[in-house]
């Protein structure tokens, strides 16, 4: 997890002040985005846990996408401490502050919901290939247990490094590794090497779970197609309307897979020479560095996206979500359909394509 860091711009060195990341990109152009990011997610995920929360947890699927919600409103509550401290306007008590609480949570959330997605591909993953397959109080339970195991671990895991970043800066140019203990140090490569592990586990799963249920999405489609090559069709309109809701449905199963790999995967292969160009290659040039930190930070960005498109997977696929808006909404439970591809919300196409698609 790494910290915010600032340096001072010396302008009698001309080498620092070319090397220095206080340019235009980290003090104008991303504070710019996560404020526009902070203001469109918080009214995104201010409705996401307002419906929600009306509904029961009737589904491993939303257990799981209940504590993505949190954690997504966790993450968004971050973005102003960015945004004053990428823009150089925090004092040092905010920085400090930045270091040892807001970064911390930052990463907390990313890979709580990176856990959560891969958890929503293996039960996407099994309701496409056992759809009838049902689930009882007992499975809701123990689903519960597992988030609730997986948030403690994450802040036991991460709790040190807020405790350990205790050190009083000697400049106002501090970095947050200028905080840390030596324990912390220590710690902080500690939790950088789980939290890796965390990904490319997940990274795994989700690959693995999308191939099966793609296998299986082709397997349904081409009996179904069969099957309505070899029935007598009055008209040809009658038949696109089934495929074309059809395609929208095979869309929407693959939009958690979207999400992840848009979100997530950037910054975790860009992740890889900014670390090595922090630790281990010492005589690098400095320019390359300034590139690796504006590759990560621009990468870390897409990350913070996940607090913004994840309102998509609720809506898209889960049924429960989008009837509870809608009678927030007062509207009709139909006036969606062209969006989500089902008609009045009532599923189409065959078993395995219903229960990969809808929040149950």
């Amino acid at each position: 997890m790494e910290g915010n860091t600032t340096y001072p711009l010396l302008p009698d060195n001309h080498t620092n002040v070319t090397c220095s990341r206080d340019n235009i990109l980290k003090t104008v152009v991303f504070p710019v985005l996560y404020s526009c990011l902070f203001l469109v997610g918080l009214s995104l995920n201010s409705v996401a846990v307002w419906v929600f929360f009306r509904i029961p947890s009737k589904s491993h699927f939303i257990i799981y996408l209940k504590n993505i919600v949190v954690a997504d409103v966790i993450m968004t509550f971050t973005f102003p401490f960015k945004v004053l401290s990428g823009s150089n306007m925090a004092s040092s008590g905010l920085r400090i502050f930045v270091c040892r609480v807001s970064s911390v949570l930052y990463y907390l959330t990313m890979y709580i919901s990176i856990l959560f997605f891969g958890l929503i591909s293996i039960d996407r993953c099994r309701k496409t290939l056992k759809p009838f397959r049902g689930t009882n109080a007992a499975r809701l339970a123990r689903r519960k247990v597992l988030s609730g195991a997986i948030w403690t671990f994450l802040l036991v895991l991460c709790l040190p490094n807020v405790i350990l970043t205790c050190k009083t800066p000697t400049s106002s140019y501090f970095k947050c590794s200028d905080l840390k203990t030596a324990a912390g140090l220590h710690w902080h490569e500690v939790v950088n090497h789980v939290c890796q592990v965390i990904f490319w586990a997940n990274l795994v799963t989700v690959i693995v779970c999308y191939t099966l249920i793609s296998k299986e999405l082709y397997r349904s489609y081409s009996r179904t197609k069969a099957r309505s090559g070899g029935t007598m069709v009055p008209s040809g309109a009658s038949t696109r309307k089934p495929h074309q809701a059809q395609r929208k449905m095979n869309a929407n199963v693959f939009l958690v897979l979207a999400v992840f790999f848009v979100c997530f995967v950037p910054f975790h292969f860009a992740r890889v020479p900014y670390t090595m160009s922090q630790t281990r290659w010492v005589l690098v040039d400095c320019k390359l560095k300034l590139f690796f930190f504006q590759l990560k930070e621009s990468t870390l960005f897409l990350s913070s996206l996940n607090s913004l498109l994840d309102p998509l997977i609720y809506f898209f696929l889960c049924k429960s979500f989008r009837t509870a808006l809608f009678k927030t909404l007062r509207l009709p439970p139909g006036s969606c359909s062209r969006l989500t591809g089902r008609g009045s919300d009532t599923d189409t196409g065959s078993t395995a394509l219903r229960d990969s698609s809808v929040c149950a």
